[in-house]
């Protein structure tokens, strides 16, 4: 349909399904979230350039905010400050560092921006900054709360307010996944070797492009050594153990176009209809638990021994969280968190 076909399409399925969010509203009419929120274009909503590197740096003068990034399955929301923010060398890559806010942005995945400023259904205005991939899928999302910054939003809005303010917006189609290698063309061990070898984390990446084997092939090709699939109710069982033994968790929920990381305790859990969620204050994490396709225990050498963590998976083989114990750069793994991995099965 073209752009006043649904924006028509749009007004009336708010209309008839007030309480329907966005995000479920532009499934249901077969076009993306970003091409929705383009219909009300100059009604509330601001088209924005693709300075995404600036527009990073200047976000800490919003104040105190809620970040917001999610997939299919998981909602990460936490309250702080844009802080110590920062781009890489080659513009692939920035960060945030605050120790509330702690950010990976992939900017090859950001292709939409917009400024939201939209009355609820409380008659209470609400304003956001939002980012989309060519896709139209979301990948972050910047909440303004009542202690953030109006005056240092709206400066934002209008330095950063794009020439093309058209309700049009071409979204790619989503692609398929691209195939993988058979398994019999992967040296099981050389791949074994090279993760025995691995002394960071960060370098797994690294080897899974070496041999070029998608995550989930590695995890089946090197075998329960290294990981070892476990069902799919130990991500809640983990969190459960975790709020009752105290245990400082890094909860990591991941899209093509960020990464968002909680790092500490975790106390309130509560199962709400079909979303299992967090609700402490300044992190809430939601998950549509039944949807979880596949769980996988996995281990890592390190240079202070071995890291183990949870690894959680959509139907189509994508990463969609990480559940790490909570610990210093150098330091050991404690014993409990191994311990409450073992006990999964």
């Amino acid at each position: 349909m073209n752009t006043l076909e649904l924006k028509t399409a749009w007004q009336q399925f708010k209309e008839e399904n007030p309480r329907v969010r966005i995000r479920d509203a532009a499934k249901q009419l077969g076009v993306s979230e970003a091409q929705l929120l383009a219909t009300d274009i100059g009604e509330g909503v601001t088209r924005l350039k693709s300075e995404w590197y600036d527009m990073l740096l200047d976000k800490e003068s919003l104040g105190e905010v809620m970040a917001l990034t999610r997939n299919e399955v998981f909602v990460h929301e936490k309250v702080g400050n844009y802080s110590n923010a920062s781009v890489m060398p080659d513009h692939k890559m920035g960060q945030t560092l605050d120790k509330n806010i702690d950010l990976r942005i992939f900017f090859r995945n950001w292709h939409f921006a917009f400024a939201v400023h939209k009355e609820d259904q409380q008659g209470e205005i609400k304003r956001s900054l939002q980012y989309f991939d060519a896709f139209g899928n979301a990948v972050h999302k910047t909440h303004l709360r009542p202690e953030s910054n109006v005056a240092a939003y709206n400066q934002f809005v209008k330095k950063y307010q794009a020439e093309d303010q058209s309700q049009n917006l071409v979204a790619l189609k989503q692609k398929a996944h691209a195939e993988q290698l058979p398994d019999e063309c992967i040296d099981k061990k050389a791949l074994q070797d090279a993760w025995n070898a691995l002394r960071d984390t960060h370098d797994f990446i690294f080897m899974l492009r070496k041999f070029s084997v998608t995550r989930l092939q590695a995890f089946r090709i090197a075998g329960p050594e290294f990981a070892r699939q476990v069902d799919t109710s130990s991500f809640t069982k983990l969190l459960e153990q975790a709020a009752e033994n105290g245990l400082s968790m890094m909860i990591f929920v991941n899209n093509p176009g960020c990464t968002q990381i909680h790092s500490g305790p975790i106390h309130k859990l509560k199962l709400i209809r079909d979303w299992y969620n967090i609700l402490d204050p300044g992190f809430n994490l939601h998950v549509k638990h039944k949807e979880i396709n596949s769980t996988w225990i996995v281990r890592k050498p390190v240079e202070t021994g071995e890291v183990h963590s949870l690894e959680v998976f959509d139907d189509a083989g994508q990463v969609l969280c990480y559940l790490f114990s909570k610990r210093k750069e150098g330091q050991h793994e404690v014993q409990v968190w191994r311990d409450m991995l073992a006990q999964q099965s």
